[in-house]
């Protein structure tokens, strides 16, 4: 007990935490982690969710809770511990977000995510689903899609679901389609028609749900349930949820961010590249140091991600090594207690709950 209350207060390391889902991808994370995990295949668990409290809705699921993180070296469920230390973890505050790495072999599904409003009201859920995507690698030919390529009304939508049967990529052709270029910040807020194209591995940052409508009956060779399309709606509930009026070029500025540089120095660089004016449902920070350059880190409860190079998190009685994949969350009584201090380069993402 001892151990884990002096845990609490330092930053917190977790399992490994790849997670099942209806589309293949994760041959990247053998190079991305490195640890001897991942075998470097494309399989049914592309994605790696990090510090996470959130149970994911599968058709099928491997364990007592999939998709909630375990901190390292312990069988401790990360939402168990913020019940029993948050106090140590959130002083108060709140950790409203959910952090993912996702490598993709194939386009996942035509897919929309609900507002708050609507996640309100169907789901008796505080949190829709807005998300985040920063592209940190691709395959050749990687594409992203965000909206219809034209005006469409539920009613035609409808009618090209059920086509989508025996027309298994008729659903993928109503999309617009934008190359996906390592660096690249978008903003999917909920209602925004979307799809990730194969090849795409991305960070993504999202609201705390896992609540996803894909009208859409096939994922590569994988059949889509109804209840999987609707996660438990009825039809002309779920695409309710789709935003009609945002369509063609409109769509694609809707979803691009531009990242504000803040700080620029030979040795740190603080970039904002989603920010409370962007969403109230999160914000994602990148802090690049190289020679000797470092940075505090200020705020808590937090999650930080190591996306390439190398570096050491210092703080009183307290040094750890960290590389490219690595990720941690910092306590919100580690706030202001320890640095991350670079050597030749490193680059680090943060990602921030809801405006508090």
């Amino acid at each position: 007990m001892n151990d884990i209350k002096q845990l609490v207060r330092r930053p917190l390391f977790f399992e490994r935490n790849r997670v099942y889902r209806i589309y293949k991808g994760g041959k990247t994370y053998k190079a991305l982690f490195g640890d001897g995990f991942d075998d470097g295949t494309d399989n049914m668990f592309p994605e790696e969710w990090i510090a996470s409290r959130v149970k994911a809705i599968n058709p099928r699921y491997f364990g007592k809770r999939d998709g909630v993180s375990v901190i390292k070296g312990t069988d401790y469920f990360f939402d168990d511990l913020l019940n029993d230390y948050g106090a140590e973890l959130l002083g108060g505050r709140k950790y409203d977000c959910l952090v993912k790495f996702l490598d993709s072999a194939i386009r996942l599904p035509f897919q929309v995510h609900p507002t708050k409003e609507f996640s309100k009201r169907h789901f008796k859920s505080e949190y829709g689903k807005t998300e985040a995507w920063l592209v940190v690698a691709v395959r050749p030919g990687a594409k992203l899609y965000f909206g219809f390529k034209d005006k469409i009304t539920e009613e035609q939508l409808s009618v090209l679901e059920e086509r989508s049967e025996t027309e298994k990529d008729i659903m993928g052709g109503l999309l617009q389609g934008v190359e996906a270029k390592p660096g690249d910040i978008w903003l999917i807020k909920a209602g925004l028609i979307h799809a990730i194209g194969a090849g795409c591995t991305i960070v993504e940052v999202q609201e705390p749900t896992d609540f996803t409508i894909q009208p859409e009956r096939w994922c590569g060779d994988y059949h889509i349930s109804y209840e999987e399309e609707y996660i438990g709606l009825k039809k002309e509930v779920a695409l309710g949820a789709i935003n009609y009026d945002i369509y063609g070029a409109a769509a694609r500025e809707f979803a691009k961010v531009t990242p504000e540089t803040v700080i620029d120095t030979p040795e740190y660089k603080k970039e904002v590249l989603i920010s409370y004016k962007d969403t109230p449902c999160f914000a994602e920070n990148r802090h690049t140091v190289k020679d000797g350059g470092e940075f505090v880190m200020n705020y808590a409860p937090c999650v930080y991600i190591c996306t390439a190079g190398e570096a050491v998190i210092k703080g009183e009685n307290y040094e750890r090594e960290i590389s490219r994949g690595s990720y941690f969350f910092l306590p919100y009584a580690a706030e202001n207690r320890f640095r991350i201090c670079g050597r030749k380069y490193a680059e680090l993402i943060e990602c921030l709950p809801s405006r508090q």
